[in-house]
């Protein structure tokens, strides 16, 4: 009994370990240094954890269409604030004012970001540190 105790404890240790690790500071993935504003069309909704996602299809000014994923709060917090899959449909058009991420890729967190007719939509991604407003 003792032993199949221990294997728990060490096995809920190692899964709090992991989630800890997959969850990131802003600073370690992005950067106020990477500012991005990006006008695009939705493409996918994924309202998982530990953050959410919106895929928008952005068309650079060369004509080339390049898909950016803007990460979001924790699925739990939106849900409370009432956002759902439902709340930002395919095919929505979005402005995004946020920061890319260090490595350079087409991914960033959504600071501010606004459907076509000028609602707000209160997406909540990993906070910004000091500094990071303009």
């Amino acid at each position: 009994m003792r032993f199949a105790t221990l294997v728990s404890i060490g096995a809920a240790g190692a899964l709090a370990i992991t989630a800890v690790q997959a969850h990131h500071a802003f600073s370690t993935e992005f950067s106020v240094e990477n500012p991005v504003s990006l006008e695009g069309t939705v493409t996918k909704v994924e309202l998982i954890n530990p953050h959410s996602w919106i895929h928008v299809e952005v068309v650079g000014d060369d004509g080339e269409a390049v898909t950016w994923m803007i990460e979001g709060g924790s699925p739990n917090a939106l849900v409370r604030r009432g956002i759902t899959k439902r709340s930002i449909p395919i095919g929505s058009e979005l402005t995004i004012r946020g920061y890319q991420a260090r490595d350079g890729s087409h991914r960033a967190v959504g600071r501010d970001i606004k459907f076509a007719d000028g609602r707000a939509l209160f997406f909540e991604g990993t906070p910004v540190p000091d500094g990071g407003g303009e």
